[in-house]
């Protein structure tokens, strides 16, 4: 196997102590394994901490565990994990989640492949905790500067693995008010407005975890912070002001009851996989 350098994971966990045992197992079981990871406790009030503690103890050269001293959500957590990253590559990965044993291997030869490309993300499969499977969210294959305008993501944030030096050029995640949610989209406004090409694989590598009753939890003051940050980054891109129209229709969305948002949000995935297969 060809050797690329070391891949930093950027793990965020807060009160997953039912699936972090399978989130940190799939990455010690990739087949590519140069890589460290490093969790970052977001004062958990259940036994996560614990938990990644023991798997930090049992692998002291692979694994490194920071602790926040309170509650500081995703964005400064990830920073901090960045902060003591040392691989040439960063990956992402949530504490609920699961990826494939080939995740790794296959990302970086694809991005070796696309060599004007410095990051790559995968589509990923939907599961939920009784064991079946949702829609596969796809992303486009080579998004760009207009993508976020659109209705889908341009990446799959905790599929993605980069170089490093992007993420220290762009200053790694922003924290403030409006980035407490959709701090990756806030990454890829900045990503596009630095010039930066990314692609993503249509292989489904990343397994997420669905819950559905976090939908019914998002509320309105979510809706409106995420808002902001599609307002700063339509910005920071240039957009006409005729396309200001789609943050407003998805601010909307709040006012929906949960079961019609779950359809949509099926029925939209499905409609824009359809949409990137041609």
């Amino acid at each position: 196997m060809k050797e690329y350098g070391k891949i930093s994971v950027l793990m965020g966990i807060y009160n997953c102590e039912s699936t972090l045992c399978e989130a940190v197992e799939s990455i010690i079981n990739q087949t590519y394994t140069d890589w460290e990871l490093i969790m970052c406790d977001d004062c958990s009030t259940d036994s996560t901490y614990s938990l990644a503690k023991s798997y930090a103890e049992k692998y002291p050269e692979k694994i490194i565990l920071l602790k926040n001293e309170k509650n500081s959500r995703l964005a400064f957590t990830l920073n901090r994990c960045l902060e003591e990253a040392t691989g040439k590559y960063v990956a992402r990965m949530d504490g609920d989640d699961k990826c494939l044993p080939e995740r790794f291997e296959k990302q970086l030869e694809y991005l070796f492949v696309h060599k004007d490309a410095v990051l790559v993300g995968t589509a990923m499969q939907r599961f939920y905790n009784d064991g079946t499977y949702g829609a596969t969210a796809r992303c486009p294959a080579e998004p760009d500067r207009f993508t976020p305008h659109k209705n889908g993501p341009s990446f799959n944030h905790a599929t993605i693995l980069a170089y490093k030096s992007v993420f220290d050029a762009l200053g790694g995640y922003t924290v403030c008010a409006r980035t407490v949610r959709g701090q990756d989209r806030d990454l890829w406004f900045r990503f596009f407005a630095a010039g930066y090409k990314g692609v993503n694989m249509p292989d489904a590598l990343y397994l997420v975890r669905e819950d559905v009753e976090a939908v019914g939890r998002r509320t309105f003051k979510d809706r409106y912070i995420s808002f902001q940050t599609e307002i700063y980054g339509y910005r920071l891109l240039g957009y006409p002001l005729r396309w200001y129209i789609m943050p407003v229709i998805r601010l909307s969305k709040a006012l929906v009851p949960r079961r019609f948002q779950l359809l949509y949000r099926d029925f939209q995935t499905k409609k824009h996989n359809k949409n990137i297969r041609g």
